[in-house]
């Protein structure tokens, strides 16, 4: 961890703009309060990229946007979609203001996020590796996406000191083989879903949930 977090200080010391992408389903769990405050403590612009955006309502974007854009410029992204690929291209140039020279742009945040799918959707190719299992980018890569735009893609960084299981288990920033009380973490998976979209949960599974317990469900 401690690794990590000299590469994340490297990351935005080099870069001239950074993305911090998050996830559109658990935006203020996926937010990085630490390192938005390296961010700003190093003077860089910097983006909100709100990834997954067809994951969740209208309606919910919406009000996380509206609370997220007094932080910085924020952007819906749907990489299954094709969506906000280019307007995140035109923003990064916009704000980075950087003429006659390539941009570098550091793209941050936890595993399972989508960064490097980011990535591929504004390069409009598949240049950053990906995959479904978290923590599956190990190291720094360089991808050059066109237009004197460079990302620096990073694994995922968890907060320094986050060793909340249910956490890992939610965001799936930790494989679910690797979690020690697999049960727990997933009652208390159903009992969040149970409160916030039972219908959801319902209809994935086919079952029918009445009041019982989450063990139970």
């Amino acid at each position: 961890m401690a690794s990590y977090k000299l590469m994340v200080k490297d990351v935005i010391e080099k870069a001239d703009i950074l993305l911090e992408v998050i996830d559109a389903r658990f935006p203020d769990e996926t937010r990085n309060s630490e390192v938005e405050r390296d961010i700003t403590r190093s003077n860089k612009p910097f983006i909100i990229v709100i990834n997954k955006c067809d994951l969740v309502s209208i309606e919910t974007l919406e009000r996380t946007k509206t609370r997220l854009s007094k932080i910085a410029p924020t952007i819906f992204v749907s990489n299954k979609n094709r969506f906000g690929t280019t307007l995140l291209r035109h923003k990064i140039l916009e704000t980075a203001n950087i003429k006659g020279r390539n941009i570098l742009v550091g793209s941050i945040g936890y595993p399972n996020t989508g960064k490097s799918s980011v990535i591929n959707g504004v390069a409009g190719r598949h240049k950053a590796r990906t995959s479904s299992i978290s923590g599956f980018t190990r190291g720094v890569q360089l991808v050059d996406a066109g237009s004197r735009i460079v990302f620096i893609d990073t694994p995922g960084v968890i907060p320094f000191g986050e060793n909340d299981e249910y956490i890992q288990g939610l965001l799936g920033v930790k494989d679910a083989t690797h979690l020690q009380d697999q049960i727990g973490v997933a009652m208390r998976i159903i009992e969040k879903m149970c409160a916030e979209n039972k219908t959801a949960l319902e209809s994935f599974y086919k079952v029918s949930i009445s009041q019982q317990d989450s063990y139970d469900v």
